[in-house]
């Protein structure tokens, strides 16, 4: 139906906005216009202001903006057509009246409406009769109060299949079936037969839309028997692939909580309800489709999926994710939850109370990490054309999100989950470990904490540690010696223990750990050099050829191993000659094997030295 621009606008000057938008929030007169608390998002400071004169709202803390027409349809969440009509009514304004065929389907409409608010009146009555003793025993085991029951609506349908015909018998066989309420056989041997009750012997919960207005149910059946739910089926009144249960609670409740809760089930959706978390909806029997996620985006930008601890509801969390894939855009996404094995958030809150379920719900995924734990499942990743087949997977899911910018952030976003769960990359806690050691060490060198000979043996410990950062391949062929080999301060044995912790964490590290930390914009100029420039070695000089970086940093590390055995064995050595307190009863041959520990010693120092590329000459003119 089209109205005119004339008649909106008439429809506005007449709806006060600050008596509108009172109902339902508090306000209060700011000069010419009215402060409340936004109702779009929390807030302790009113930041939301009221125009009456120029009819619109507008938060200075979260942009949210509209007039009266837009006030019943986000915070209300009223289709449009619905929200002019009751705000018409309110004003005293006729609605230009619909073409004949949408009178027409509105005067049906009506009808429908009304039988599936008596079928629902009905059905309580008989909760509260005989016949309802056993399902009021079931909601008692259940812990549900008669508060719930009442806010909810349950009631309950006897097994008969004529009963709900019979008291309904004024709206007609025709209307009853086109409600779903009713099921029409088919026609056996041209003979037509009557019509019977759809819902037998369960327990009755009533799905209303936006409005609060029942348009379906859902039925559990009490003790034994299939299906454990029944629904309506689809009628023009109940679609339920864009229907969510207790979307007429959850609306309001999620714009003051900021958040919405989509759960599996009606039970789960009550449960929760009496355990003072009302933002919750769920869909109904069926996997959660693009209408419903779109639905749940006009509530909250992210809204929170929580799933069951089993097989089912991982599969769930798994179809609602891919299924959402392609709809991603900037701000919009979802989250996921997923209880422990063998509960459901009824059994949590009854068993644990609502902090229990908070406690699970702080710990929600977001979207990428659910698609990254699906296709890391999805089958063996033990040799690389598996790693490479994960790869492709990951590649193929991400390319169907429509968004460009979204598209791109989830490439890198697997990316990075790649490399870090097989080891090609460094975590950011070790990037920033790194960063302060070299910082640190770069001190430790200093003429006011070191003298030159320990100048010179921290930089070469130094950017012994600043070549494994580049050239981490070596940890894994030289991991004993680079374990065995002292570090002269506390600063570079972190260093060090860190390097040889993560390469037994990880089976690989490819990736160029300076660079990796030269990466971030973060760094001055004067960190930024210290890390660029230091010992002239060739396994840190830029430029340098690969090979020959490898050899002379394996080359370092097996002779400063080696003199730091050597040395401890010449200590023991003399050791043991000035044991024996005359040096006149040393022997030759104790005499040439101390000139050979010292030679072997010169040897090393002076191939450290050429490696070292002149590192004294550097020190000293620091």
């Amino acid at each position: 139906m089209s109205l005119s621009p004339q008649f909106l606008d008439e429809l506005r000057a007449r709806t006060p906005l600050s008596t509108l938008i009172g109902k339902s929030v508090k306000v209060t007169k700011a000069g010419r216009e009215y402060k409340a608390c936004c109702p779009f998002h929390n807030e302790k400071t009113p930041s939301f202001t009221i125009n009456d004169e120029k009819g619109f709202y507008h938060c200075f803390g979260c942009g949210a903006h509209g007039d009266a027409i837009r006030w019943m349809t986000e915070q209300r969440g009223l289709p449009f057509m619905d929200a002019v009509k009751e705000l018409a009514l309110a004003a005293g304004l006729d609605v230009p009246a619909p073409d004949p065929r949408a009178a027409k389907k509105a005067e049906t409409a009506r009808g429908l409406h009304d039988a599936m608010a008596a079928a629902q009146n009905w059905f309580v009555e008989q909760l509260g009769g005989i016949e309802g003793a056993e399902a009021r025993a079931y909601l008692d085991k259940r812990g549900l109060s008669e508060a719930t029951r009442k806010a909810f609506g349950i009631g309950f349908a006897p097994d008969s299949r004529g009963k709900l015909r019979g008291a309904l018998k004024e709206f007609g066989d025709p209307m009853l079936v086109e409600t779903g309420m009713l099921i029409q056989p088919e026609v056996d041997g041209g003979k037509a037969r009557d019509p019977y009750d759809r819902f037998r012997g369960r327990l009755m919960i009533p799905i209303r839309d936006a409005r609060g207005r029942v348009i379906a149910f859902g039925g559990r059946i009490l003790g034994a028997g299939e299906p454990k739910y029944l629904n309506s089926p689809d009628t023009p009144l109940f679609d339920k692939g864009r229907t969510l249960y207790n979307i007429d609670k959850a609306l309001p409740a999620a714009r003051q909580a900021g958040r919405v809760i989509v759960v599996e089930g009606y039970m789960d959706v009550i449960a929760l309800a009496q355990a003072g978390i009302h933002e919750c909806v769920a869909p109904l029997g069926t996997a959660l489709t693009e209408h419903q996620i779109e639905r749940l985006w006009k509530m909250v930008d992210v809204p929170i999926l929580c799933f069951d601890g089993d097989s089912a509801g991982i599969r769930a969390a798994d179809r609602a994710a891919l299924r959402a894939l392609p709809m991603l855009r900037p701000g919009h996404s979802l989250s996921f939850v997923t209880l422990p094995q063998g509960q459901d958030p009824d059994d949590m809150v009854r068993g644990k109370g609502a902090k229990a379920f908070e406690a699970c719900l702080k710990g929600a995924k977001p979207l990428v990490e659910r698609l990254w734990q699906h296709e890391r499942e999805a089958g063996s990743i033990d040799t690389p054309e598996a790693r490479a087949g994960l790869q492709q997977r990951l590649n193929d899911q991400v390319a169907t999100i429509a968004d460009p910018l979204v598209r791109k952030e989830y490439g890198k976003a697997v990316q990075d989950r790649f490399f870090l769960e097989f080891g090609w990359g460094w975590r950011k806690s070790e990037r920033n470990a790194v960063r302060g050691f070299i910082a640190r060490s770069l001190e430790e060198v200093s003429p006011k904490l070191a003298t030159i000979s320990q100048r010179v043996e921290r930089m070469t410990h130094r950017a012994i540690l600043l070549g494994l950062s580049r050239l981490p391949q070596i940890l894994y062929s030289h991991r004993e010696q680079i374990v065995a080999l002292h570090m002269p301060t506390a600063t570079l044995t972190e260093w060090k223990n860190l390097l040889i912790r993560a390469s037994f964490e990880r089976p690989a590290l490819e990736e160029n750990l300076l660079d990796a930390i030269l990466a971030d914009s973060s760094l001055g100029p004067i960190e930024r050099r210290n890390i660029q420039h230091d010992l002239g070695f060739s396994f840190f000089r830029p430029g340098a050829d690969p090979t020959m970086a490898e050899q002379d940093l394996v080359e370092v590390i097996e002779i400063l191993r080696f003199e730091q055995e050597l040395t401890a064995q010449l200590a023991r050595h003399e050791s043991a000659l000035y044991a024996q307190g005359d040096e006149s009863w040393i022997s030759s041959e104790d005499w040439d094997q101390r000139q050979a520990l010292l030679a072997q010693k010169r040897q090393n120092d002076e191939r450290v030295m050429a490696l070292k590329a002149n590192i004294e000459e550097q020190l000293l003119a620091a």
